[in-house]
Formats: structure tokens, sequence, C-alpha cells
């Protein structure tokens, strides 16, 4: 009567097991058909949206090369792709496209289209929400919210060597042409802190409260010492300098932002121009 009741057990852990294994796997395949599906969705999107925009304006062109090359990135990252991961890699490079596509709609003047799901590269970044101009070793680099002659290259948000550029247009993709090393890497360094960190300049001109919050801690003592005595002389020093950096509340953004998995969700374009 033992022996038997010990085969049963055996029999019904051995089942078990077996059961478990199999909704394990299957759970893994169908979270891997759903991630190249999501993936697939979002870069036939922008395959289309490439094959039927064309413009001949610096802005257009240079937005519409951008999802052109974030478009091939993606169809390679859809090739190589094993795991849920690398799938939703392929997604967010398609997503990227994507937002240049739109840049390329805005500046042709029409409507963009239905919002994306926020880039995970771009959370915390925030936007351009005036028109900036500064100086940095002879060489004027302006950045704005909207495409013009003088800023054709969109930028959709994201963080270069620790620092948040927001998303808006530029007059050059420094973020680019800096090298990983040297004299690029430097020069970078100081555009960015020129165009957004309240130390390079006037330490005292506003941004909105969401990225200003990234900074306050780090800046206030300098803020209210700025204001008094000790730092007047230093206050007429950087009077020229002030003029460069006029323009106030340059950030919409903050440092905050859904993550990843959750701002993903799909069935964010209804239909209309996409």
């Amino acid at each position: 009567m033992e022996v038997a009741l010990w085969v049963v057990l055996i029999l019904v852990l051995g089942g078990a097991l077996v059961f478990w294994r199999w909704g394990s796997r299957s759970r893994r395949a169908t979270e891997l058909a759903d991630a190249r599906a999501e993936a697939q969705r979002w870069y036939e999107r922008l395959g289309g949206q490439l094959m039927n925009l064309h413009g001949d304006a610096p802005a257009v062109r240079q937005a519409l090369a951008d999802a052109g090359e974030r478009y091939n990135a993606a169809g390679s990252q859809l090739e190589q792709a094993r795991t849920p991961h690398q799938f939703a890699l392929a997604r967010e490079t398609a997503l990227e496209g994507l937002a240049y596509i739109r840049a390329a709609r805005t500046a042709m003047g029409i409507d963009p289209g239905p919002e994306l799901p926020p880039l995970a590269a771009a959370r915390g970044a925030g936007m351009l929400t005036k028109e900036r101009e500064v100086n940095v070793q002879g060489q004027t680099y302006r950045a704005g919210p909207q495409p013009g002659n003088g800023t054709p290259y969109y930028y959709p948000g994201g963080n270069w060597q620790g620092r948040p550029v927001p998303a808006g247009w530029y007059s050059t993709p420094w973020w680019k042409t800096a090298l990983g090393t040297g004299a690029g890497v430097l020069g970078g360094i100081l555009i960015a802190d020129a165009l957004f960190s309240p130390a390079f300049a006037d330490p005292g001109y506003g941004y909105d409260a969401g990225y200003q919050e990234g900074f306050q801690d780090g800046f206030g003592d300098g803020q209210d010492q700025g204001q008094g005595q000790d730092f007047g002389d230093q206050g007429q020093d950087y009077g020229d300098q002030g003029q460069d950096f006029a323009g106030q509340g340059d950030y919409s953004g903050g440092y905050g932002g859904g993550d990843f998995g959750g701002d993903f969700g799909g069935g964010d374009f209804g239909g209309g121009d996409w």
C-alpha cells in the first residue's frame, strides 16, 4: 500500500513539474511574440511615413534623414532580436524615428499627428519652450522650440555625457559631432553648460518648476549670495554674458516621467494621419 502511495505521489509531482515547465515556456513564447509584434507595428508605421513625406526645407530634409537612419537601425535590430528586451529596443528606435517624423511634419507646417508614447531615452529631459542663443569658443549656438533656417536640427530629448538635453531645434547637432574624448567632448560639455546650466551664465534666470528642482540644491546658495554685496563685482563681470542667457523658463519638462514599461503601452495611434 505504501509503495502504491509513493508511486502516485511521484506521478502527481512529475505531472505538476511538466505542466509548470510547459506553462512557463508558453508564457515566454507569448511574451516574445507580443514584443515582436509591437516592435514590428511601430517599425511599419515609420516606414509608411517615410514613403509619404517629402520636403525641400533644410529642417524637413534633416528630420527625414534622421528618421530614415532610425528606420534602418530598427530594421537591423528586428532582424537580430531574439528576446523581448531586444525587441523593446527595436521598438524604441522606431518610436524615435517617428518623433523625427513628427518634427518633419511640424517643419512642413502640417499637423504632426497624434502624440507618441514617451521615449525612454528622453525621460526627464524636458523640452525647450523659448529660443536661446549662446557663444562658445567664438561660435554661436542657437536652440528653440520651433524649426527655422538657423535651427534645422531636431533632437527628441535625451542625455549626453550625463547632462539632460531637452527636445527642440538646434543650430548644429553638437551631441553627434562631439568626439568621445579630448577637445570634442570638452566642447560639447561647454555647449551644454552654456545652453542649459544656470552655473554657466546668469544664475538667477528662471526655469520652469520641474527642471529647476534638479538644480536648486546645488545652486541655491549661489543664487542667494549672488544678490549680496560680496558678489557685486562678479555680477558686473557677468553682465554682458547675461545678454546671451536672457531667456527664462526654457524647459517645460522636468526630472519626472513615467517608466519605460508603463509608458510604452500600445494603441496610441488610433488612425488619422498614421
